[in-house]
């Protein structure tokens, strides 16, 4: 075992994946089903994950819940582990509301906050209990690239983001020590209903079931952070670590944002 706690495997327990009715959460449940993991789904759209289940009916459950109702999260999570323990956790569920400084909205802000950083918190609270009471597991925050520094026309979901790596990092300094792994899942542009807001140009743009199997593929290596494609978050990354002013010239003309704004 490493020192980051055992990497969960089928037999393990479930695997649990909230955000799972459509995007990278519901192409990550078809993929970890197809690799042998029964797998719990979450999100507020029942007849999304009906579906879902319905696609395979020995491996994949429903558990329709909204993650920013920490009761609601408590008792799926009670539900899950009856039978067997929760081996793998994917707190994936998260909103993406741009805005601009010309139409900052506290109320987009607060609704980002509630459902990328509150309901992960939601979803960890039960997670963690169960997991460290066992000794092992393993569970992922799906955050972000735009995590790793503030990007254009997203103020909010840029903060909440970075604030999962944080807390995927704070958590680890005790996890190391409690047998439970967790991991931070950092993708690029993925085609989703979220990004089809966007009207830049998206570098590397993959598709969910793309981004499904480099999830997959990362939580099976066990590594604390998944980031991918990797050319892309690799370049992001030198980008982040330049100088303030170079950094916001460099984004500018990456993304071509005077001419979006103009």
């Amino acid at each position: 075992m490493s020192v980051f706690g055992h990497i969960a495997r089928p037999h393990h327990g479930f695997a649990w994946v909230t955000g799972a009715s459509e995007g990278i959460g519901r192409a990550l449940v078809r993929e970890l089903a197809a690799r042998g993991w029964e797998v719990w789904a979450t999100a507020r759209s029942e007849d999304k994950l009906r579906i879902l289940a319905e696609e395979n009916p020995s491996q994949v459950f429903a558990a329709p819940g909204d993650v920013t109702d920490p009761e609601a999260m408590r008792e799926i999570v009670a539900r899950i582990t009856e039978t067997r323990p929760l081996a793998l956790a994917v707190l994936n569920a998260g909103v993406y509301l741009p805005m601009r400084a010309q139409d900052f909205s506290a109320e987009k802000a607060r609704k980002t906050f509630d459902v990328n950083l509150g309901g992960v918190a939601n979803g960890l609270e039960p997670v963690l209990r169960h997991m460290i009471a066992e000794g092992k597991g393993h569970v992922a925050l799906t955050a972000s690239s735009a995590g790793f520094r503030g990007l254009p026309r997203a103020a909010a979901y840029s903060a909440t983001k970075a604030g999962l790596i944080a807390m995927a990092e704070a958590l680890a300094f005790d996890l190391i020590d409690l047998g439970v792994r967790i991991s931070v899942i950092n993708p690029g542009f993925v085609e989703t209903e979220a990004t089809g807001v966007n009207d830049f140009d998206m570098p590397m743009l993959m598709k969910p079931e793309e981004a499904a199997k480099s999830i997959a593929d990362g939580l099976e290596r066990g590594g604390f952070e998944i980031a991918f494609p990797w050319i892309f978050t690799r370049i992001l990354r030198l980008i982040g670590r330049l100088p303030n002013q170079a950094y916001f010239w460099t984004v500018r003309k990456l993304t071509g944002w005077k001419d979006v704004q103009d």
